[in-house]
């Protein structure tokens, strides 16, 4: 049972906060300026000539010289150079693309509320956010969208996917959905709206033997979350919780730092959250550093499909270093890092430069997270708004304190 001395200050975790926000997990933006190398052909093994002798091709034969335009020719050249790496998170945004890309971290917009990424080529619903329109609509992680109203999403970037599925709230947008459960493709209609991003509920659960269970869904890593996060294990300490099921489905990620600072809850500190492996070898360990005040606690994780980025870094950890059950399904493999580079001219590049690693260096990329007990949530499950997960976990953690 829970008592007072768990309520810690959070003064210095708002300090803490406010220091480290800019570290988001997946994108690491590097300094505002241009990149400048002094012989890039010292990089480069192949004949570049072949590229100058294509231009020259394509500036004297085509048919309609009009058409040639060299800043396309040169933004198609780097998207293609970027293709190359097949890497759907390493990505080109030419000056136009840049700013509207600048436009989307900064402000509001009109969208469905869903993450969206790519999977085996694919542009694929991550997750679709709490009680916006793309869950409103009955859209799952993992979806698979293949076409964006006329559009189809054949090659395409995820960047392109979001500026073409966002718009003007209230306008709408049609997605071609395929789901393994379908025998074909459906197509979905969705209102666009101000896309609502919902952070952390806390109810109170009771197992079977009567044991009180603080349930916490966490749906991002945002940066105003250890404050949040704060006041819900207050409310759990005073409703007299004996253990908590930390739930991670359907959480995207967010702040790198957020996801090491709640494994300082959990964990003792100086145990190892992260690894971060650059393209050197380079290993780079992130630590808990937090008081570790729910270390003893009882614990059980809740994943699945729409778990990704942040949330398997945190239960990740978890498992590797307390031996924690996690229940659900199988992690989405979301497991490095990008930096966005502005280039001279206004644009931007996107490239991946680490992966990412538990502690007992497990990699996660492209491969997730298997739970330690397996629990799938059907359709039908959801639409007659049954639980068999969080009813499993319940079960794991009531025996866990017996």
């Amino acid at each position: 049972m829970w008592n007072n001395k768990w309520k810690i200050s959070l003064g210095a975790l708002l300090i803490l906060i406010i220091i480290c926000a800019s570290l988001f997990v997946g994108y690491s933006y590097g300094n505002k300026r241009s990149v400048v190398i002094s012989d890039p052909r010292s990089l480069i093994k192949s004949d570049f000539s072949l590229f100058w002798e294509s231009v020259d091709v394509v500036q004297n034969k085509y048919v309609d010289s009009s058409a040639i335009k060299d800043d396309s020719m040169l933004y198609g050249a780097i998207r293609g150079m970027v293709a190359s790496l097949e890497d759907p998170y390493s990505d080109f945004f030419d000056p136009s693309d840049a700013k509207k890309f600048d436009e989307d971290l900064s402000g509001a917009f009109g969208g469905i509320g869903a993450e969206i990424g790519l999977r085996n080529g694919i542009v694929t619903i991550v997750t679709p956010l709490k009680g916006n329109p793309a869950e409103k609509a009955g859209l799952l992680p993992l979806d698979k969208i293949l076409r964006i109203d006329n559009t189809t999403t054949t090659n395409m970037s995820t960047e392109s996917a979001v500026k073409i599925i966002r718009g003007e709230p209230g306008t709408k947008v049609r997605l071609l959905i395929f789901r393994d459960s379908f025998k074909e493709p459906k197509e979905f209609t969705i209102t666009r709206a101000i896309v609502q991003v919902p952070t952390l509920d806390l109810e109170m659960k009771t197992t079977s033997n009567g044991k009180k269970i603080a349930h916490m869904h966490l749906y991002n890593f945002n940066a105003n979350v250890p404050q949040i996060f704060q006041e819900k294990i207050n409310e759990a300490a005073d409703q007299n919780a004996d253990g908590i099921i930390l739930d991670l489905r359907n959480n995207p990620g967010g702040f790198l730092e957020v996801a090491v600072d709640l494994g300082g809850w959990f964990l003792e500190s100086g145990k190892t959250v992260v690894i971060e492996k650059t393209r050197t070898g380079e290993e780079v360990v992130r630590v808990a550093r937090g008081s570790g005040v729910l270390k003893d606690i009882p614990l059980v994780v809740l994943v699945n499909e729409g778990s990704a980025s942040a949330a398997e870094i945190l239960a990740g950890a978890i498992r590797d270093i307390r031996g924690v059950t996690l229940v659900g399904e199988k992690t989405f493999g979301k497991g490095s890092v990008q930096e966005v580079v502005d280039l001279k001219d206004g644009s931007k590049l996107k490239v991946t430069i680490a992966h990412w690693f538990t502690p007992k260096k497990t990699k996660i990329d492209k491969t997730g997270i298997d739970p330690d007990i397996k629990v799938k949530m059907t359709e039908k499950d959801i639409e007659q708004k049954k639980d068999p997960q969080l009813e499993k976990a319940l079960d794991v953690i009531g025996k866990q304190i017996n």
